[in-house]
């Protein structure tokens, strides 16, 4: 798998507690935005964020982004 899969075509946008998170990389992962396991026999692997207060996040849900785990707007750009 050379590419990541798209999850969706914009970001996860959500309020989220002080806390580590484990962003899904790969596109395959069942609980988007969130990583559990599916990128084992594709070579990527999920990108750790530890988040230090409440907050609102835009994790990047087409996993094209420049910024990972958070969008950039990539997502404006696909097809």
């Amino acid at each position: 798998m050379d590419k990541p899969e798209i999850a969706q075509k914009s970001p996860y946008v959500m309020d989220i507690a002080p806390g580590k998170y484990a962003w899904c990389s790969c596109g395959l992962s069942s609980k988007q935005p969130y990583c559990d396991g599916s990128h084992k026999p594709t070579g990527f692997k999920p990108v750790i964020e530890n988040v230090e207060e409440t907050c609102k996040v835009a994790w990047c849900g087409c996993k094209q982004t420049k910024t990972p785990p958070y969008c950039d707007g990539s997502h404006a750009k696909l097809g």
